[in-house]
């Protein structure tokens, strides 16, 4: 039997963990196996040979992604020439769906089995956008089960694999532990988290600091912490916190750390409130959007809810208050109860720990492997 070869694309870190997993996975089955494609450092060290940088595809924002359409055009039509010309056993698609949906499609035309790991957010918004994935795609793999159940009525082939993060965050994370690595004694810790973005922190950081300053006066003795995502958003808060007295720490990175070592999050929307719900700390959710893209957005989201851990659940399990409904008064009102108790939220959150921790990578492989099992 010919020699496996396996062609991946991811387009930013979150892609470049889940593809080295999967090969590590692949290369246990197939310790022969060659891959070709575009990753970043994690995945060229389980031994793909990338076409070009992965740094050339991680772009933000619509006006960012304006600038460096030709580029990624030009780039998007070269791969696919080459992808066709290698014909490799199977191309996976590693999130980034503006990119690598169309080089799916088109491989798939020339008779290439084509895989999408992590769906994108289809259920909510852009529902359209499904006929695409039918039609560019042998097998969907996704990370939660509300998104296999979605695919499956509309007729595409479909794996839940699990979320990595379920696998690789302890079951019962360690707090004392944490709180020593991080120079925390005893008392109420509450964790900061305004996302990593440049407008998220933006729009959040001041908010998320004035309900801390709240907090304050509700919590007696309570401290916070602030894992800043990069150099740049850290002079972002410090700016931010110019003139104000608070008992906070900021941290560079460590956002599993500073989870770990908390009793409660006050959080902006997206993937880390998944992580906040693997560690089990209650949390409340805040999100603002620019008016005009929270306006156009309420009319595309077809879903009740914005955070995972309640789209997890299928009901209101943790608060999400958001655009105007985000004072710093309600934020920490909402917040100060759970600081003392959060058990309400954190029973489920095991529950939901359990469902997702499925040992994705190797989950992956196999649903891989089975689609090409007649090669």
């Amino acid at each position: 039997m010919a020699r496996l070869c396996v062609a991946l694309v991811a387009g930013e870190a979150s892609g470049d963990i889940l593809g080295s997993g999967l090969m590590r996975a692949l290369k246990a089955r197939h310790p022969d196996v060659r891959f070709i494609g575009v990753g970043g450092p994690l995945m060229e060290a389980e031994g793909l040979q990338s076409y070009f940088p992965m740094e050339r595809l991680a772009v933000m924002g619509l006006v960012e992604v304006l600038g460096r359409l030709r580029e990624l055009l030009k780039r998007r039509k070269l791969l696919i020439e080459t992808l066709v010309g290698e014909k490799p056993d199977v191309f996976i698609g590693i999130d980034a769906p503006d990119f690598t949906l169309n080089i799916e499609l088109k491989l798939r035309q020339a008779g290439i089995k084509t895989v999408h790991y992590v769906s994108p957010s289809v259920w909510a918004w852009r529902q359209k956008r499904v006929l695409k994935i039918r039609e560019g795609c042998d097998l969907m793999l996704t990370l939660l089960p509300f998104e296999a159940r979605f695919y499956e009525e509309k007729g595409v082939p479909v794996r839940f694999v699990g979320h990595p993060l379920a696998d690789t965050i302890p079951l019962v994370a360690d707090r004392p532990a944490a709180r020593a690595e991080l120079g925390l004694g005893e008392g109420p810790v509450v964790a900061l988290m305004p996302g990593s973005r440049g407008g998220e922190v933006g729009r959040l950081g001041a908010l998320f600091l004035d309900a801390a300053a709240r907090l304050c006066q509700q919590v007696p003795g309570v401290r916070f912490v602030l894992p800043c995502a990069n150099a740049a958003r850290r002079a972002q808060i410090e700016q931010m916190l110019e003139g104000r007295q608070l008992p906070l720490t900021l941290l560079d990175g460590k956002s599993h750390q500073a989870l770990a070592a908390c009793d409660a999050v006050l959080i902006a929307s997206g993937t880390a409130t998944l992580e906040a719900l693997l560690y089990k700390r209650p949390m409340v959710v805040a999100y603002r959007l620019a008016p005009l893209t929270y306006w156009i957005l309420k009319r595309l989201v077809k879903s009740p809810y914005v955070s995972l851990p309640n789209l997890l659940a299928q009901r209101a399990l943790v608060p999400e208050l958001l655009q105007d409904d985000a004072t710093s008064e309600a934020l920490a009102d909402t917040l100060a109860p759970l600081v003392a108790d959060g058990s309400q939220q954190t029973g489920r959150f095991d529950e939901i720990h359990r469902t997702l921790r499925r040992d994705a990578s190797n989950q992956a492989a196999e649903a891989v492997l089975a689609l090409l099992k007649d090669r």
